[in-house]
């Protein structure tokens, strides 16, 4: 009985000291610290597509996109993923106001149609298109490919270059897709 009132004591004495320690955190900054598996921090495999987009100065626009239509997290996960990502010049190519308008949390509903519009549930490698070939995107619509003198094509926007990630492709386009 001695034995168990010593370890309870010791017990609770370590727990006084850690709370009064001052380098433990509380449970609700642990919360809000915690995400998805865009939190994970691994410095050592290949990026996933979100990662890839974040790492590229070309891609500020698209990321701030991403992350204002609350898809980070779903780029994120396994997939896989194919992604033709426009650079920010191909945003500026839109009418003026048009994607300050798309931020507002009133028009998210209509940024992630779009955003959707620039993504496939595969990953595919640019040499897998064929000319011609129509193909769905997760918006439900369909954008279709030309193969022309070694480019390739989406929707008659050329693939400027394409980059694989852990969970697919991220395909460089310097057009936003907007779906038909």
């Amino acid at each position: 009985m001695k034995t168990i009132i010593i370890s309870i004591g010791l017990l609770a004495s370590i727990c006084i000291s850690c709370q009064n320690s001052g380098t433990e955190s509380t449970a609700t900054e642990q919360t809000s610290t915690m995400g998805g598996q865009e939190a994970v921090k691994d410095d050592e495999s290949e990026k996933d597509v979100v990662k890839v987009a974040v790492a590229s100065p070309d891609h500020t626009t698209l990321v701030k996109a991403v992350a204002a239509g609350d898809l980070v997290t779903s780029l994120s996960n396994a997939g896989p993923f194919t992604v033709f990502a426009p650079v920010n010049a191909a945003f500026d190519k839109l009418p003026a106001g048009t994607l300050d308008d798309l931020l507002k949390t009133e028009n998210k509903e209509k940024l992630v149609a779009i955003l959707q519009h620039h993504v496939m549930t595969s990953a595919l490698a640019a040499d897998f298109f064929q000319d011609g070939q129509t193909m769905g995107m997760v918006d439900g619509t369909n954008v279709t490919f030309t193969v022309k003198d070694g480019a390739t094509y989406v929707d008659g926007n050329k693939i400027l270059g394409s980059v694989k990630a852990s969970n697919g492709w991220v395909h460089v386009i310097d057009t936003v897709l907007l779906p038909k």
